[in-house]
């Protein structure tokens, strides 16, 4: 076995072959002590055909040997040309880190190594963390670099059709349905149709707003992203090196315009899905689109993927006595500009980024403002403290981080966030003080792992500051708990104590509903409880239902953050793609393609 006195790069080198020894031969014996006893692997697509998390050695002998022999693993290598192995502390581990690459029967391709010291075998080097995520299919290779359409310049067809000719055939479906129907045109509907393209499977994007980008375009005037450029990037098409730290929400729907337009995707606007069913003998849904002026037009495509967000409906909660309120009651999607509120009294409720924001906006417009706190919310300074999860982005390449970021399983991904949760609240101690002595309720996350965690397991409840934090310190905006609230009147709120806030406007920053209500909506009871859960974490500590199949048949889900969609439209694809060339069953849901 390795010394811990070895440098990085042999360490890393040794152990891999070691790996691959032990696969091939196979020699369980070796297997066992390449692998720390609290040890993770996470395989992603590559091995299993799932994306699942297996925690210590055990749980990883039980299931390897057996997959290696599926898949046939080998041509383990360190990878020319990315980050070399390198010491690098994660989770609050000191660990050597190595980017590797593989292939199996049918692809190649990527993963990441961290190896520990075994106190208790002699400190020889093991496997903490390995990744095995798939990257392409073998002779299905996307259409890229090396591999992009060619054309020939010297047999063109001068009375034929042209490029544009072509490029509007494909996108008006006059005779053909496409492969796969993508609902929702914002980055997670674009990130999987870029992916598709690629992998040259036909896909048309349908999006019931009026032009590309509207879903952003259409938000509260003052909107910004709340995370940094370099984190935020659509597959394959940076942004260009002069943008802004933080992307102004009309730049970025502009930029959706140009993608499609760069991407050749197809995009239908102004198309409404009204509903679809799914045939299990003929592989295929049938799904009626309403396109604008109320043309319908039924399709056939064999895979819908699910594109909407984390859900597409507002929550409208059922408040006391608001609909005797004789002012203008607005969910927060419904939300433009405070300029037209100057001089007015407005109440927000809710305290997540839209609350705040709103009352922000509304407060720099003139208006007069009552923040009404519904539960207790994560507040963070959107400078340093809520960029520090994103601190590998500031240097590396995209692809490296990206797969670093897939490389930490679960339980490992949220010590490091307790960590960095910490160092945020040490860095924001002055204003979390001063909320606190106002009698805002403040919280960190289950088990005090931040922010991101409340995303991914409740789609919000928490806050980056640009600055409400500081006007509600100051009683520049008023701050009242929403469980004080007796009623509503048609003059304003009356609170328990009798006090009645007058106001003109009522801003509901309540979120939206759970995103299998969505789905119930468009496809009925049954697919609903066939899917189940959606969102949040799994006891197979993986985001159920998103990124991979589903228990539906030909019903996809993708949704998150620029970040997230650009990761998760990878493996997505990947496996409609499989799907389509007939290595993965098209009616089986997840786990039964393992063996």
């Amino acid at each position: 076995m390795l010394d811990r006195t070895e440098d990085s790069a042999v360490a890393a080198n040794t152990w891999l072959a070691q790996f691959e020894e032990a696969l091939t031969k196979p020699d369980e014996a070796l297997l066992y002590h390449l692998f720390h006893p609290d040890s993770y692997w996470r395989d992603v697509l590559a091995l299993s055909w799932n994306i699942q998390t297996l925690n210590g050695r055990d749980a990883i002998l039980n299931a390897l040997p057996a997959l290696a022999r599926s898949a046939a693993p080998c041509g383990f290598a360190i990878a020319p040309g990315r980050a070399a192995p390198r010491k690098v502390m994660r989770a609050g581990t000191n660990a050597i880190e190595a980017i590797f690459n593989f292939e199996t029967k049918v692809g190649r391709g990527s993963g990441v190594i961290r190896l520990i010291s075994d106190a208790y075998d002699g400190n020889r080097l093991k496997a903490w963390t390995l990744l095995t995520e798939l990257g392409e299919l073998k002779g299905f290779e996307e259409q890229l670099g090396v591999n992009r359409p060619r054309g020939n310049a010297y047999s063109r067809d001068f009375r034929g059709p042209n490029w544009l000719d072509l490029r509007r055939a494909s996108a008006d479906y006059a005779d053909r349905d496409p492969t796969v129907l993508v609902i929702g045109g914002g980055q997670s509907g674009l990130s999987i149709a870029a992916r598709l393209k690629q992998l040259n499977v036909d896909t048309l994007i349908v999006d019931r707003e009026k032009r590309i980008g509207d879903n952003w375009r259409k938000r509260y005037h003052a909107l910004t992203l709340h995370n940094q450029v370099q984190v935020n990037h659509l597959p394959y098409l940076h942004f260009p090196p002069n943008w802004p730290t933080y992307i102004p929400k009309d730049k970025l729907a502009n930029w959706f315009e140009a993608y499609v337009e760069a991407m050749e995707l197809n995009f239908w606007t102004e198309t409404e899905f009204e509903g679809g069913s799914y045939d299990e003998r003929q592989g295929r849904w049938t799904v009626t689109l309403r396109r604008g002026g109320g043309k319908k037009r039924i399709m056939h495509p064999r895979h819908v993927v699910l594109a909407t967000g984390v859900s597409g409906i507002p929550n409208v909660p059922d408040i006391a006595g608001l609909k005797d309120f004789a002012g203008k009651v607005l969910h927060s999607s419904q939300y433009d500009d405070g300029e037209n509120w100057k001089g007015k009294r407005a109440i927000v409720i809710g305290t997540g980024n839209s609350g705040h924001d709103i009352a922000q906006d509304l407060y720099s417009s003139g208006a007069d403002v009552t923040l009404f706190q519904r539960s207790s919310t994560l507040v963070v300074s959107i400078e340093p403290s809520a960029q520090l999860v994103y601190a590998p982005y500031n240097e590396g390449t995209l692809e490296d981080n990206d797969l670093i970021a897939v490389s930490m399983p679960l339980k490992l991904a949220r010590k490091s966030h307790a960590l960095t949760a910490e160092k945020s609240k040490a860095l924001d101690k002055e204003l979390l003080e001063g909320l606190d002595r106002l009698g805002f309720k403040l919280d960190y996350g289950e088990d005090n792992t931040g922010w991101q965690f409340k995303y991914l397991t409740r789609g919000g409840g928490y806050y980056f500051n640009v600055g409400c934090s500081d006007l509600i310190i100051k009683g520049d905006i008023a701050l009242k708990q929403f469980a004080d609230l007796d009623t509503f009147t048609a003059a304003g709120a009356k609170m328990k104590g009798g006090e009645i806030i007058e106001a003109d406007l009522v801003v509901l920053a309540t979120g939206y509903r759970r995103q299998e209500e969505l789905v119930r909506k468009l496809f009925g009871e049954a697919v609903e409880k066939r899917v189940g859960t959606i969102w949040g974490f799994g006891e197979e500590q993986e985001l159920r239902n998103m990124y991979t199949r589903t228990k539906q048949p030909g019903l996809w889900l993708i949704a998150g953050g620029l970040a997230q969609c650009r990761i998760g439209s990878k493996h997505l694809a990947l496996q409609i793609k499989a799907i389509e060339e007939g290595l993965l069953p098209r009616n089986v849901g997840p786990r039964a393609a393992i063996a």
